[in-house]
């Protein structure tokens, strides 16, 4: 595929909303009716990995939207934590598409929290974009995957929005917002597992009441 340098600036692109920016510039990069995951994970190489989670991921933040992106999101992440540099989708997510029209509408999808880290992106070099940090990454997005596909109250945002914090310091070589991305999910996931220990222990009490 003939691809420009990924994320190059656009004229309409805001400085100080990244992920405006960058789901725009997506948008831009192919001019068709529908992306594919495939076309997009061999369009952007190496930084592939942070931008396919963090689009997989923004749709979390809509009610209903989290369980269809966990298993791609879950799969991405794996092979982000086993040390792959490149994506290595199988052909059933890779045919996986979304509209043109749809990418744009994540632009506005941040929330108020959200906006208020990305005034601080900005490239920083640190450890957290070393080999190690984008295993720690990998496997974080694995958990949060899994919490997305697991059906709960309440369990769906508080992973996502860790996730897309630690995917855009990824996109955006920001070390220090990937540290914050790492904390945040880390408490996000702890936080879906305890809301879903309860609802099974609710689950056991209720069955050994009525049996």
């Amino acid at each position: 595929m003939e691809a420009g340098h990924p994320l190059d600036p656009l004229p309409e692109a805001h400085p100080s909303a990244p992920i405006s920016r960058i789901v725009r510039e997506v948008a831009a990069q192919f001019p068709g009716a529908r992306i594919t995951l495939g076309e997009m994970a061999e369009a952007f190489g190496e930084r592939a990995f942070g931008l396919l989670i963090l689009l997989l991921c923004l749709p979390a933040l809509l009610p209903g939207m989290a369980s269809v992106f966990g298993i791609p999101m879950l799969i991405l992440g794996a092979q982000m934590g086993l040390g792959l540099k490149v994506p290595k989708l199988p052909r059933f997510i890779a045919r996986q598409s979304i509209k043109r029209e749809d990418l744009l509408r994540l632009a506005d999808v941040t929330s108020g929290p959200l906006k208020r880290v990305e005034r601080f992106v900005r490239p920083r070099p640190g450890v957290f974009l070393s080999n190690w940090g984008d295993r720690m990454v990998g496997w974080l997005t694995v958990v949060s995957a899994v919490m997305l596909i697991l059906p709960g109250p309440g369990t769906n945002a508080p992973p996502a929005f860790g996730t897309i914090i630690m995917s855009l310091g990824v996109v955006e070589q920001d070390s220090r917002v990937v540290g914050i991305g790492v904390v945040l999910t880390t408490l996000g996931n702890l936080f879906a597992v305890a809301v879903l220990l309860v609802l099974a222990w609710m689950a056991i009490q209720a069955l050994g009441w009525v049996f």
